[in-house]
């Protein structure tokens, strides 16, 4: 059953045809000379006309790809990106840095949306033996929805908090904070291209300079962060400089940004003070 590109990348038809037939790439291949069905073929058509149509790929699917793992999305979340892996791979370097055998780490993800991160931490952290009791809020009740079905479907245990920033969020101590906040700012012409235009609102731009959900989230991280705790921002490729100024006023110690694989300056962060 040979997947016609109709207009599509051979990569992103064959997806298609998976979804329509619910079948692995090896079956595909091994049955390439069948024919469809008319309601298969309908389908299928009907799946290329929303991609060419400029639907995310992951939204016709109903999952995406991140860090080896399918996660549950659909048009209340953000579509995981590649390049926030880094902001897990940075996590679990500081976690282990601060490995306590006596007592848990505690983390906190702040918009957790399809729960992505918190998810992929709370396993990752599991499997190097790093005791981890992992939050993570949103904002919105639709993205947790998402991001409950996600940790349920792979085995991680989260506490999910609707809140808006720190409004709901209890009072005690993190180890670790993270967020990948709304960054792009209002007038950000991508807002209206690609993927973009179908994806929420209030998970790409906070409608203003793009720096007023680093604000807020600095502004609690006095009262939430524990001594020696380390805070992970996700930001865009030209606020590295205004998101360390951030972190720099809160008192935090070695601001630095990291890289992601393409060279661009993608997450910045900071440690707080040890008692």
């Amino acid at each position: 059953m040979q997947a016609r590109q109709q207009g599509l990348p051979a990569l992103e038809a064959r997806m298609l045809m998976e979804c329509v037939l619910k079948q692995t790439p090896a079956w595909l291949v091994a049955h390439d000379n069948e024919a469809l069905s008319e309601a298969e073929a309908t389908a299928y058509q009907t799946l290329c006309q929303r991609r060419l149509g400029g639907e995310p790929l992951a939204y016709i699917l109903g999952w995406r790809e991140f860090y080896g793992r399918q996660f549950k999305v659909n048009p209340a979340v953000l579509i995981p990106r590649p390049e926030t892996e880094l902001l897990v791979d940075l996590a679990l370097e500081k976690l282990t840095a601060k490995f306590r055998s006596a007592q848990p780490f505690h983390v906190l993800d702040l918009g957790t949306g399809s729960g992505a991160i918190a998810i992929t931490l709370a396993l990752e952290a599991a499997a190097r033996n790093l005791p981890v009791v992992v939050s993570a809020s949103d904002i919105s009740a639709s993205a947790l929805a998402v991001a409950r079905q996600n940790a349920m479907t792979l085995g991680a245990n989260i506490n999910f908090i609707e809140s808006h920033w720190w409004q709901a969020i209890p009072k005690q101590s993190f180890d670790l904070i993270l967020s990948n906040p709304p960054y792009i700012e209002a007038n950000d012409p991508h807002l209206n291209q690609g993927d973009l235009r179908f994806e929420p609102a209030h998970a790409l731009t906070d409608q203003a300079d793009g720096l007023s959900a680093y604000r807020a989230l600095c502004a609690g991280l006095g009262a939430y962060l524990a001594p020696g705790g380390w805070v992970l921002f996700e930001h865009g490729y030209d606020q590295a400089a205004a998101v360390q100024a951030l972190l720099q006023a809160q008192n935090l110690q070695s601001v630095q940004t990291w890289p992601d694989l393409a060279g661009i300056p993608r997450i910045s962060g900071g440690q707080s003070a040890c008692e």
